[in-house]
């Protein structure tokens, strides 16, 4: 079992045009709203990876032979027929045409042979539950993947069983993902990429990926071009089920070489590997019910291993965003300081345009509290096309609302006015409900002095 984890890590501030649905089972999530239509993406255009094929071939080993858990795998296992896919439960609206979307792309771009069907015995059922059927089982997992299994009532009479070991596994041919019902459109969609990339491929994360959901900070949640060529070559016609570590390995150069052409010519970076004492401390800095006290440590300890390993990367920023997370609260001038020691490193290490965009949020948004709209404007502005590109709407109406509290203070309501109406479509999207959306729009509005 491999779960996506509910850590806020990327949770903003305080704390796709669909296509039409076929034989997919929906039902509405919401009810009728008073606020104008939610907006979807219409394409995505995810960047190609620019690696060496040597990196390429050390991640893609890394992440098919071990699990998150740190258990290491004996085989490669994936499906070896053309594999169909289900919906089961009470599937929100939105789940419908976003499944469309993303089959078409494993299709297109990862070269999967993937097709849906109402057939019972669909080699993957993805069920939609409630967040509490889910948190009955794994406290901390927003969602997650289970072999062997159709359904959230046989895992549970099957967990810690042999039967749902991913280990005992030789090949895949029936498994089960199961999706939250009762959260924002995105918080479904986000689960849905990277319990399916999951599903068909490698079941680990690596911390050290900045461009990847097969990475636990939660930055990227729909699946990337370093994500599409990961599973490409992992349904290679050049390897198969029951292959070994050493099996795979002697077969990833020729494979790499056809299915990424640029990157046999790129030197090799070779990544340090992320300590266990790291990752913990990240998850216990950012978790959700740790008392501040023990929160405040495990950020420091997490700063501390990031410098004494040397980083420079986003591994090193990423320690700092979560020191500045820990701080906000209580000690804003403080965080500020760690947002911008983390901006610094984002900005020297190739990959990270995302990850900038969620501090640029936090540095706009202590300039506008502050009273200073010229510099939140400057700010936000490079971000937000970014946040489009990346298909994420929480993060895109957060940086709208951002510009339009910034525009407001430099006497431009009109543009405020206009700003504010777009942002509340991809909030809908973002972050659900109305009463979630009129939240996050008074949250923001918080923060201009023109508002007490």
């Amino acid at each position: 079992m491999t779960s996506r984890l509910a850590l806020p890590l990327v949770m903003l501030l305080s704390a796709c045009v669909p296509a039409a649905q076929s034989d997919m089972p929906t039902r509405a999530q919401f009810a009728q709203s008073t606020l104008p239509p939610m907006k979807t993406f219409a394409a995505t255009r995810p960047a190609a990876p620019i690696r060496s094929n040597r990196d390429l071939a050390i991640d893609f080993i890394e992440l098919s032979f071990q699990m998150e858990s740190g258990r290491q795998l004996p085989v490669l296992t994936r499906f070896e027929t053309p594999i169909t896919l289900r919906v089961t439960g009470k599937p929100p609206a939105t789940l419908g045409p976003d499944l469309k979307r993303l089959m078409a792309r494993l299709r297109n771009e990862a070269g999967i042979d993937i097709s849906y069907t109402t057939r019972s015995d669909a080699n993957i059922t993805i069920e939609a539950v409630s967040r509490a059927d889910i948190h009955r089982i794994l406290p901390q997992a927003a969602c997650f993947v289970a072999p062997n299994v159709r359904s959230l009532s046989e895992y549970r009479g099957a967990r810690r069983k042999a039967k749902t070991d991913w280990t005992a596994l030789q090949t895949r041919e029936k498994l089960a993902i199961f999706l939250p019902n009762d959260v924002s459109p995105q918080e479904v969609r986000d689960c849905l990429h990277e319990e399916l990339a999951q599903a068909l491929g490698p079941l680990n994360d690596l911390y050290r990926l900045p461009d990847s959901v097969f990475n636990d900070d939660n930055v990227h949640t729909v699946l990337t071009g370093f994500d599409m060529l990961i599973l490409r070559t992992y349904y290679d016609p050049a390897l198969r089920s029951g292959m070994t570590r050493g099996q795979v390995a002697r077969a990833l150069p020729a494979i790499l070489a056809r299915n990424n052409p640029q990157g046999a010519a790129l030197p090799a970076r070779y990544a340090t590997r992320t300590p266990q004492g790291w990752s913990k401390a990240i998850q216990t800095a950012l978790g959700r019910g740790t008392p501040a006290a023990r929160r405040n440590a495990a950020a420091r300890e997490a700063v501390r291993i990031a410098t004494a390993m040397g980083w420079q990367d986003h591994r090193r920023a990423f320690a700092h965003y979560a020191m500045g997370r820990v701080l906000q609260s209580t000690e804003p001038d403080r965080a500020h300081h760690q947002y911008l020691i983390a901006d610094g490193y984002y900005a020297a290490s190739p990959g990270t345009t995302l990850h900038r965009a969620y501090i640029a949020t936090q540095l706009a948004a202590y300039a506008i509290a502050q009273g200073r709209g010229t510099e939140a404007l400057r700010i936000i502005a490079p971000h937000i096309e970014v946040a489009r590109q990346s298909e994420n709407a929480a993060l895109l109406a957060t940086c709208l609302l951002l510009k339009a509290e910034a525009l407001e203070l430099e006497g431009r309501p009109g543009e405020a006015r206009s700003v504010r109406l777009d942002s509340i479509g991809w909030a809908r999207y973002g972050f659900g409900p109305d009463w979630a959306v009129r939240a996050k729009l008074r949250e923001i509005a918080s923060l201009s002095p023109l508002k007490g």
